[in-house]
């Protein structure tokens, strides 16, 4: 392959910022975000969901717990794709990963749909107005939508795939670190969210500058993106014209749900 004569050429080699990939390393890493980014999402779901049993839980609404039950799925599968490539099982990874791309559609969708739902049933995120609280899961979905499309199409180019991977999962425990205690902490859910989701995005920035001696060039736009629709989607749901936007959907999609 191109990639592979480029990396192993004389001239890469005597440029002072180049630095092998330590496939050990990578693979660490890369587990062990799988890793914690399923503890954030047990922890922040853990009372309404997880410890309430599953599918006993006592959900609202039929749809929740397939919207639950889509999205564990799709955290079930990173931990075991991130562990398939740790096993080295990169052709079991490459098989599992047609299905897993299977779930993103479902997942957009269910996700809008439960937004509108909880906006309908007046569910706030801490002290935030139902309508403000919306902001987080709806930006948050929308970005999920674009971010898993370019981790598709760059499914050939792994460094690029995992690291779209994992900034689209990054994205989805915005809504699981606005569930967090932040509160005995003593910070507001908004602000606790986003001390977490940016310090899961300076982990994948750390491991770029520590594994290539700068910073990969998918997560050079992918991250501050992420990170940008995380923090100003609070400042976004508090605007007029997403008050309006928000009640506009309940009116006209909250009925036929």
């Amino acid at each position: 392959m191109a990639t592979d004569a480029l990396l192993k050429s004389p001239a890469t080699h005597r440029n002072p910022l180049y630095r092998p990939v330590n496939r050990t390393i990578e693979r660490v890493f890369f587990g062990g975000m799988a890793v914690l980014l399923c503890v954030i999402v047990f922890i922040g779901f853990s009372p309404t969901y997880f410890r309430a049993g599953i599918v006993r839980a006592p959900l609202p609404s039929p749809i929740l717990h397939v919207h639950g039950a889509i999205f564990t799925l799709w955290m079930l599968l990173f931990l075991i794709q991130a562990a398939l490539i740790s096993a080295k099982r990169v052709a079991w990874h490459r098989s599992l990963g047609i299905i897993a791309f299977c779930l993103p559609p479902i997942m957009i969708v269910l996700g809008f749909i439960a937004a509108v739902d909880a906006i309908h049933r007046g569910v706030q995120i801490g002290p935030l107005d139902p309508y403000v609280s919306s902001a987080i899961p709806l930006i948050g979905i929308a970005w999920f939508a674009v971010i898993i499309f370019a981790a598709w199409q760059t499914r050939r180019r792994p460094d690029a795939h995992k690291r779209l991977i994992l900034l689209s999962t990054i994205a989805l425990s915005d809504a699981a670190l606005g569930r967090f205690p932040w509160a005995r902490m003593g910070f507001s859910p908004a602000a606790g969210a986003v001390t977490g989701l940016g310090i899961l995005i300076l982990l994948l920035i750390a491991y770029d500058l520590f594994s290539l001696r700068r910073i990969h060039r998918t997560t050079l736009w992918a991250a501050p993106i992420t990170f940008i629709v995380g923090a100003f989607a609070v400042p976004i749901g508090m605007t007029p014209a997403w008050h309006h936007f928000a009640a506009f959907l309940d009116r006209t999609i909250s009925p036929l749900l």
